[in-house]
């Protein structure tokens, strides 16, 4: 008769400090990102992917969305700004994304750069701005490019919730919003 003991059956209906401890060595998990694929980020890509700020989502008349997505990846970006009508600036913003880490940390360095900006500061933020910051290379350009169309497309939703509010012409990209009241002409006095 062989001994059975230390089959699997027998094993889980014993105690478990009757079961003696294997030989076997545990097997080391392989960290989550291969050392050689963070070499070609730089350290903010990285800590912004790996610690994204203000991820969320905010709602309300006072807050413009702007869905944005590039089919050639698949990223597709979601950028949510609260404005203070009294002073017209991003009192706050929130984003979600779903993509690769440039397209989160984009986003993420996004949402720290434009809070506390007017929206017409705001308008003007370009892509190169975002990727010399985070130092992207150049196949990953397209994820600063959404995040600049992100918040352009955020700043106009806003404005078409808001048609009172004072407007911008998003620096030029061909998005147009009614002009601001200070570049109204103002009537002459006879």
């Amino acid at each position: 008769m062989t001994d059975n003991r230390d089959s699997p059956r027998c094993l889980a209906l014993r105690p478990l400090d009757a079961i003696r401890p294997t030989t076997i060595a545990p097997r080391q998990l392989a960290p989550a990102v291969s050392v050689n694929a963070t070499r070609a980020y730089h350290e903010k890509v990285l800590d912004h992917y790996s610690r994204p700020r203000n991820v969320g989502t905010l709602k309300g008349d006072d807050v413009g969305s702007g869905l944005v997505g590039a089919p050639a990846c698949g990223d597709v970006m979601k950028i949510n700004i609260r404005v203070d009508p009294n002073t017209n600036t991003i009192s706050d913003v929130k984003f979600k994304t779903f993509g690769c880490g440039s397209a989160i940390a984009s986003s993420s360095y996004l949402t720290e750069l434009v809070k506390g900006m007017t929206l017409e500061e705001a308008g003007r933020v370009k892509n190169t701005q975002i990727a010399q910051e985070l130092k992207l290379p150049p196949v990953k350009l397209h994820c600063s490019m959404l995040a600049e169309d992100g918040i352009k497309a955020a700043i106009a939703d806003y404005y078409t919730k808001n048609p009172k509010a004072k407007t911008t012409n998003l620096a030029g990209t061909g998005k147009t919003t009614p002009l601001a009241d200070a570049a109204a002409p103002v009537a002459a006095t006879a």
